[in-house]
């Protein structure tokens, strides 16, 4: 069997044009192109977070004690730093007083409104004896005219009985006028009773203000975790906001910022391993928790207008966010801020998951 004969300069074509095919072929796969195209979606855009909560006073003062030092280990409730209190204490007791002298002016108030209530009584009671007094001396009018009129009785003994008659008319007219004047005074102490009650709560909250105030001196850890870097000296004057220090919850998750070309088959609950650089390249497991609302461009203070001028697309990143397995020893190690390279198998099942908002195992954009 006999061979064709090679061209001349044919031994330098083809090396060339398997160098050039080998060319492609690695750029197909360094772009996960076909036929190269991976279910595994990769991004190194992603960090570690955390709460991180600033540390601040809510009152003004001078720090007086600082019990905690840089990074240590704290509890909630535990104390970060103490703020003199003398003018707070000081503050507390005005405000108490004032409290006892308004619940004074309101007990004064009710010995005024029994004492008025008694004078009313005492008006009801002489109103009563002037309606019997009149009484009295209407019956011996009626009985005197027929005598009147016989000439039994003289006209002095008449005018003597009209007389008293007046009188006690005039005497019920005085004694109603009396309770009148009784039931006024009596419903104007009722009526101040409602501003002294005010008074004495308007005193009552400023003395939870003041309480408040005097409990603010002492600036309390919010939660369990460790302390960042300590800021407050001794001595120094510090105002409601100064940053003392922060506390980093143990609670810990990862942010990866994904392509939204490499979202399309992601979902809640798939399984995650990320690469961390601060453990030399360990691999740590997670699965997604949840999926940003909007792209990460969109909550930029000031956004891009892509109405103006050429415009060139660019692939928008979506924040994922990835929940950190339990019961890995490494994971205590993570820190809030370290980079990471994160790693979603898409083709994987995905776990039976819940997000932090209630929605059920969803999946973007299918």
């Amino acid at each position: 069997m006999s061979f064709p004969k090679l061209l001349p300069g044919s031994r330098v074509t083809i090396p060339a044009l398997l160098a050039g095919a080998a060319g492609v072929l690695v750029v197909l796969y360094a772009w996960q192109l076909a036929p190269f195209t991976s279910t595994v979606q990769t991004t190194d855009d992603a960090y570690v977070r955390g709460l991180v909560t600033v540390v601040s006073p809510q009152v003004a003062g001078y720090l007086v004690e600082i019990p905690v030092q840089d990074y240590g280990e704290v509890k909630a409730g535990d104390l970060l730093a103490r703020i003199d209190d003398r003018i707070f204490r000081e503050r507390l007791a005005q405000a108490e007083a004032q409290r006892a002298a308004s619940q004074a002016l309101l007990d004064n108030l009710d010995l005024q409104r029994r004492t008025k209530e008694a004078s009313v009584a005492v008006a009801q009671a002489q109103v009563e004896n002037a309606a019997a007094v009149l009484a009295k001396a209407q019956a011996d009018l009626r009985r005197m005219e027929p005598l009147l009129q016989a000439n039994i009785q003289s006209v002095a003994k008449g005018d003597e009985v009209r007389a008293s008659l007046r009188q006690a008319e005039a005497s019920l007219a005085q004694a109603a006028a009396g309770k009148l004047v009784a039931q006024q005074a009596l419903a104007e102490t009722t009526a101040n009773r409602a501003g002294l009650e005010a008074a004495v709560h308007g005193a009552e909250a400023l003395v939870h203000l003041a309480e408040i105030d005097l409990s603010n001196t002492r600036v309390i850890a919010p939660s369990d975790g460790r302390l960042g870097e300590v800021g407050a000296r001794l001595g120094q004057y510090v105002t409601a906001g100064t940053q003392l220090t922060t506390v980093v919850p143990e609670h810990k998750w990862v942010v990866a910022n994904y392509k939204e070309t490499q979202i399309p088959d992601m979902r809640v609950g798939l399984p995650v391993s990320f690469q961390v650089d601060a453990l030399r390249g360990a691999v740590l497991n997670g699965h997604i928790e949840q999926f940003s609302p909007a792209t990460g461009s969109e909550f930029s203070v000031i956004r891009a207008d892509n109405a103006t001028g050429n415009f060139t697309k660019v692939a928008q990143r979506l924040p994922v966010r990835i929940a950190i397995d339990p019961d890995q020893s490494l994971a205590s190690q993570l820190a809030p801020g370290m980079s990471v390279v994160v790693r979603v198998d898409t083709a994987a099942p995905a776990t039976s998951t819940v997000s932090d908002s209630g929605s059920a195992t969803r999946t973007r954009g299918g």
